[in-house]
């Protein structure tokens, strides 16, 4: 009796979105608890594809129906109702502030942070000096390229990275700017035609780090989160999103934040866009580990008062 209560106990359901980049980060989470948790079993792992706001409304603008926390909404609001007990999703997709009764309980040990470029033709800086076309619905990437170039057109474009890469094969663009890690993770990595370097083009805050999501009341799972929880990665992440709440910005807001740990000590740079997007500023911190939160705080209330006037806190 107790065995089969035991099993019964032990299934967990993962919610995510029903991407293929999605689906490809839960396989990793799931190895990751099965491979650190000894009670856990292939077979205790189910998967529910959750579609979110963000997956139905691909031709708009984010910022047109809500911001980015349209990617998580409806798979928190499933945590909440307890319909899964673990939510896997992108960091950078999440709101700043999180729902009083969820946690991120795992931060899965960061993946490459840079932004990349694909494309048959450009291959370097020097190739970002034409007059070119270029695919991306951030505006941070749109107004970090208009830096290195300021002819660059940008096209607005969402939608998953296979719909990306065949918009590019059809021949409307000359390249898209896409998170590196994502694109390693598709293993399309023999795609990239060019990596930044952070000093070009600065990652936004959380890029490339899996944040698992679960109750904060729900110790079982918090426990199995424990085991596969990344300390660097979680140090670096709390302080880049401690800039980001500092800066109090939404999803139109253009900045950028990463966080590093050399020889234990810990150093955050960010960069933030006036409001029109033609001025920019950046500010770079260093100091302990345990400082981390604080450091983030303080780059972003540094950023605030060197935009003065031409940033305004939303």
């Amino acid at each position: 009796f107790y065995q089969i209560y035991n099993q019964f106990m032990t299934k967990i359901t993962i919610g995510a979105r029903g991407s293929e980049l999605s689906i490809a980060y839960v396989k990793k989470v799931k190895k990751l608890l099965i491979q650190k948790n000894k009670d856990l079993k292939e077979e205790d792992i189910n998967f529910k594809a959750i579609k979110t706001s963000g997956d139905i409304h691909q031709n708009i603008k984010l910022s047109e129906i809500g911001g980015k926390n349209l990617f998580c909404k409806e798979i928190e609001e499933n945590l909440l109702k307890k319909e899964i007990d673990i939510a896997v999703h992108s960091l950078k997709d999440m709101e700043t502030i999180e729902h009083r009764a969820l946690m991120i309980g795992a931060y899965i040990k960061r993946n490459d942070y840079r932004d990349v470029i694909i494309s048959n033709t450009i291959k370097s800086l020097d190739d970002l000096k034409r007059k070119i076309v270029i695919g991306s619905s951030s505006r941070r990437r749109e107004l970090q390229l208009k830096k290195i170039n300021k002819n660059i057109s940008v096209l607005n474009m969402r939608g998953n990275i296979d719909t990306r890469i065949k918009k590019l094969e059809e021949g409307k663009l000359d390249g898209i700017i896409l998170a590196a890690a994502g694109i390693k993770s598709l293993n399309l990595e023999n795609k990239i035609s060019l990596s930044f370097k952070v000093e070009e083009v600065l990652p936004a805050a959380g890029q490339g780090v899996i944040a698992v999501q679960c109750n904060k009341n729900d110790d079982a799972v918090k426990k199995f989160l424990k085991k596969i929880n990344d300390q660097d990665t979680e140090v670096c992440a709390k302080s880049e999103r401690a800039m980001l709440k500092a800066i109090g910005g939404n999803c139109e807001t253009a900045v950028g934040g990463l966080a590093l740990i050399e020889n234990n000590n810990f150093k955050l740079r960010a960069q933030l866009f006036s409001d029109i997007g033609s001025k920019s500023y950046e500010y770079e911190l260093s100091g302990g580990i345990s400082e981390a939160v604080k450091i983030g705080k303080s780059v972003g209330e540094e950023l605030l008062k060197l935009a003065g006037s031409e940033f305004k806190k939303k």
